[in-house]
């Protein structure tokens, strides 16, 4: 049975979310605070955090920055009445994965929930590895012809998604809805820009534009 830690300190929001997870078969932890929701994080005994932005004594983006430098790998959704386009973003640079806003239906919230526990626990390789670039994905670290590169947790998803699917062209929905796991504005320009990122950090010719279709991980020895 998967547990959840839902950190949110409005009672009618927390008691809505712990009674639906409860009816769909998960144990689910309650906290009220940000302190209490990074030291519950840590303590690896959840499967899942969703996490309010607008916690007393920790925000919930300082909560999610700390557990990321902490290197705690718990998929965490953001639920917030804060919903705009840079808060958005923000939360996603923070380590998110996935970022809903309030009011929301929780249809929807306990999909996004099993599909997060879904992704996580599927069996996969741990090392990902193509053309000389390699994605450890217990340890979150990148590897260049052996030399490591630091990459941000977001760069991180964006390289992982290009290496499960090398050779193949991704169009730019694809990698907003695989990497960032939330429907952007169709004009954003966010998977270019990270696109820009990563060929600075890997090598710019790893990563080929198709006009018109999307991207391509190159396939080189």
């Amino acid at each position: 049975m998967s547990r959840i830690l839902v950190a949110e300190d409005e009672p009618r929001i927390a008691a809505f979310v712990r009674k639906g997870l409860t009816a769909n078969g998960f144990t689910v932890t309650v906290v009220e605070d940000g302190p209490g929701a990074y030291e519950y994080a840590l303590t690896g005994s959840f499967d899942l955090l969703v996490l309010d932005i607008g916690l007393p004594g920790m925000d919930g983006f300082t909560v999610l920055r700390q557990l990321r430098a902490q290197r705690c790998a718990i998929p965490v959704i953001i639920l917030t009445a804060r919903d705009s386009v840079g808060d958005t973003v923000a939360g996603l640079e923070g380590g998110a994965d996935d970022y809903m806003p309030k009011p929301f239906r929780f249809e929807e919230l306990l999909a996004r929930v099993r599909l997060r526990l879904v992704s996580e626990r599927a069996t996969e390789p741990t090392v990902l590895v193509c053309g000389g670039l390699q994605l450890d994905l217990r340890t979150r670290r990148a590897h260049v012809a052996g030399a490591v590169v630091d990459l941000s947790a977001r760069e991180f998803a964006l390289a992982e998604t290009f290496l499960r699917h090398p050779g193949q062209v991704l169009s730019r929905e694809q990698l907003l809805s695989r990497v960032w796991g939330y429907d952007f504005d169709p004009g954003s320009n966010v998977v270019d820009v990270y696109v820009r990122y990563l060929r600075r950090k890997l090598g710019g010719d790893r990563i080929t534009t198709v006009r018109g279709m999307g991207y391509r991980l190159e396939e080189r020895d």
